[in-house]
């Protein structure tokens, strides 16, 4: 047989479309010729698999040979190639059985000696050869990853000469078992440490009752980091789809641990992070911070530090999210539905209202500083909160406040009334449907057109009341929005009176 045909997957922002490897072997001055938009990584393929195929005991054929990865249009890059293309080399050579080819899909890159190196996304790609029905061959170190796709058969190969002798029926590789063990969730630091601070406090469990953005601001050494830390201990663990999802886009950047699955992601960039870090991109589009923080926590401490387009560039995500790095030649979505935590000083001192008159800036200055957050950004933040000074008694006295499992007790209950009522909690309920679960009572619509009046809200400001009043209605196990709870909601968001 002169031609092979072997089933393998690239990957295209967390999808992974299937890729044919046909291999033909001509009669003619021995080369080796490889075609299909391949780039230098998969072009470097013919090194390693002619090295790994002679030191794996097998014959390299001194023939022409081609080979095709098709479809042509999708660019390839990687690795991930070189087994796929060795097995296309082998069975068109007749040195492997090629009938049991249709039945499996391979990945995994080939080091000199034919044993099998790891690849990124083995996950995603798992998920996807689940779907068409065929057991998926990957490197030993890729293994418990892809065995968390729960839809399909996987099969760990520590080399070249295991994956032949399981197609030649010589030594069948067993299927490789999901990783085992009590789920639990991730150590967080308990809320319990915190001193004081009872409004920032409830500020942090409306918005992790209700998935809420939130915004933090109060001079240094106040506890804002302190809180944003906590916050992943409120939230209630992640359901099978959701752990599937935030697992699949961590795969792919290469940096997802199987021991962390169904833990919910917490991500700090540093404020000198570009806008591709933080959103994604690169020639090969990659997922930034925010897609990393999928179904998690995104903690943004110092946000006025960030450069301007670095913050702008989130206003679009925090809406749909979902984001979509364009290139020339590239286009790859990945999916960020993040809750967004930010931190920040009043000034640039970081001593305003601060008591004593401490603060130097100007007026200018503060201007500036606060200048640097534009009004679109903000009005997609649902909570804004001050964290001000601790007085010396509470500074001195020992920490008195809840513990992290009692909140979370009431946030799941609020989650799980939201999940029951709409299917989504209320902050990432559509604008459709907020008018119809919303809505206050008389005295909390007379309440919430007060404060359209005297904040000048937008519509999206308004819906965004209206979400926060109905967490914290949940919060309270009210069925009905009152005033008191539109009042919180309005306090929430005048802020600093910007």
């Amino acid at each position: 047989m002169s031609l092979a045909v072997v089933r393998t997957r690239a990957l295209v922002g967390i999808h992974a479309p299937e890729v044919t490897v046909e291999v033909h072997l001509a009669n003619g001055l021995p080369a080796f010729n490889l075609v299909g938009l391949a780039d230098t990584e998969v072009r470097e393929a013919r090194d390693r698999v002619r090295a790994a195929i002679v030191t794996s005991q097998f014959e390299f054929p001194q023939r022409r040979i081609t080979v095709n990865l098709a479809p042509a249009d999708l660019p390839k890059e990687g690795g991930r190639y070189d087994l796929p293309i060795a097995l296309g080399i082998l069975a068109a050579s007749g040195q492997i059985d090629a009938s049991a080819l249709g039945r499996h899909e391979f990945v995994g890159e080939l080091s000199l000696n034919g044993e099998l190196r790891p690849v990124r996304g083995a996950l995603a790609v798992a998920l996807e050869s689940g779907r068409a029905g065929r057991a998926l061959v990957v490197p030993p170190a890729n293994a418990d990853e892809s065995a968390l796709a729960a839809n399909g058969t996987v099969l760990a190969a520590g080399s070249l000469l295991a994956v032949c002798a399981h197609l030649n029926g010589h030594g069948p590789l067993a299927p490789h078992p999901a990783p085992q063990g009590e789920r639990r969730p991730s150590a967080v630091p308990d809320l319990a440490e915190v001193k004081g601070q009872l409004q920032a406090r409830r500020a942090l469990e409306v918005a992790a009752a209700g998935q809420h953005a939130l915004l933090m601001f109060g001079p240094p050494g106040t506890g804002k980091s302190m809180l944003a830390q906590r916050l992943p201990g409120l939230l209630p663990p992640m359901d099978e789809g959701e752990a599937t999802e935030s697992a699949a886009v961590q795969s792919i950047e290469g940096g997802f641990d199987p021991a962390r699955w169904a833990q919910r992601p917490w991500r700090a960039p540093h404020h000198s992070a570009s806008v591709a870090a933080l959103v994604g991109g690169g020639g090969d589009p990659r997922p930034g911070e925010i897609s990393l923080a999928h179904h998690g926590v995104l903690f943004l401490d110092e946000l006025p530090e960030f450069d301007r387009r670095v913050l702008e560039a989130l206003r679009e995500p925090l809406e749909t999210g979902v984001v979509t790095v364009s290139r020339a030649r590239r286009r790859a979505e990945f999916p960020a539905r993040f809750q967004l935590v930010a931190a920040m000083n009043p000034c640039p001192c970081g001593l305003a209202g601060a008591p004593g008159g401490r603060c130097r800036c100007t007026p200018d200055q503060i201007a500036r500083y606060r200048g640097k957050l534009s009004g679109p950004l903000l009005d997609r933040i649902d909570v804004m909160v001050e964290v001000p000074l601790l007085d010396r008694a509470e500074l001195l006295a020992q920490p008195e406040g809840e513990p992290s499992a009692a909140v979370r007790e009431r946030v799941v209950r609020a989650w799980a009334l939201q999940r029951g009522r709409q299917g989504v909690a209320n902050g990432r309920l559509p604008a459709g449907r907020v008018e119809a679960l919303c809505t206050p009572d008389t005295e909390g619509r007379a309440l919430l057109a007060h404060a359209i009046e005297r904040l000048d809200l937008s519509a999206r400001g308004y819906h965004r009341i209206l979400r926060v009043a109905r967490t914290i209605a949940d919060l309270a196990g009210a069925g009905c929005v009152g005033a008191a709870h539109v009042a919180e909601a309005v306090q929430y968001r005048r802020g600093w009176n910007m």
